[in-house]
């Protein structure tokens, strides 16, 4: 337990330096290189364009994250009582999560990467989370593969060009051909691949136990759920203003589960 309260704090920590840094490759390295084009108009140059996209993406991930933080799924009147007795809470859904020390309302996991559970009142920030997550990463790598293009002069036409990169960049270091801020560079595009893959198939996986009208942990103790339609489901989620929260991190605003918990 000490270890998993430990990774509770040790991994928002990551994350955060992980985008802090992220930023500050955008911001000084990536749109510095970009040489806008003499016959655009500067309202359209490249790296104006360039920096709109990265932060939307960025703020939408970081508006989500801590929305993810703030809306706990606590309904500690639900167990309250099953709790004292030391019996089971009388819902499949609903969990004590031993790391919050807390109940979650339709329980999904606990992500150590956020310190919350997650459930009824965050559910949509979350997937939001991964989705713009895996955009920004996936989106930095490929502004950091063409800074690394037009540094190093290297072609990435061949599919297997960015798999034999890192090897050897590796060698060039130790010769002194390649210079450090380019190596770091050059390590944080695996980063951004693994991070960025990583969080598009959790969000993938997430919308698919949604449509189904699952959680994760009713999954893993293998409790059958009401066949319900698919659009039903996904809205109870998302609510009827899915496309306003796509656009701007908000909460889960005309959602069933935000009505059912301020009810």
């Amino acid at each position: 337990m000490l270890a998993l309260r430990l990774l509770n704090v040790v991994a928002p920590a990551y994350f955060l330096c992980i985008s802090l840094v992220t930023f500050v490759l955008q911001l000084f390295l990536f749109l510095p290189s970009m040489r806008e084009d003499p016959a655009a108009a500067r309202l359209f140059s490249p790296a104006l364009l360039h920096g709109a996209l990265f932060l939307f993406l960025s703020a939408n991930a970081l508006g989500n994250y801590v929305l993810v933080i703030q809306n706990s799924p606590d309904d500690l009147g639900a167990c309250q009582g099953a709790l004292t007795r030391k019996v089971p809470c009388p819902s499949p859904s609903t969990h004590f999560c031993r790391v919050c020390a807390r109940v979650t309302l339709r329980h999904d996991h606990h992500c150590f990467f956020t310190g919350n559970c997650i459930g009824s009142r965050n559910m949509r920030n979350f997937v939001l989370f991964c989705l713009y997550t895996s955009l920004a990463c996936l989106y930095s790598m490929v502004a950091g593969v063409a800074y690394i293009s037009a540094v190093l002069s290297i072609s990435f036409a061949h599919p297997l060009a960015f798999l034999t990169l890192l090897p050897t960049s590796i060698s060039q270091f130790f010769s002194g051909a390649v210079l450090g801020s380019e190596m770091f560079v050059i390590l944080m595009l695996y980063l951004w691949f693994a991070i960025g893959l990583a969080c598009a198939g959790f969000c993938c996986h997430q919308l698919l136990l949604i449509l189904r009208g699952q959680t994760r942990h009713q999954v893993r103790k293998g409790v059958a759920v009401r066949a319900r339609p698919w659009r039903k489901n996904l809205q109870e989620v998302f609510g009827k203003r899915w496309l306003l929260g796509l656009l701007v991190p908000m909460f889960n605003v005309g959602s069933e589960s935000s009505k059912q918990q301020d009810k």
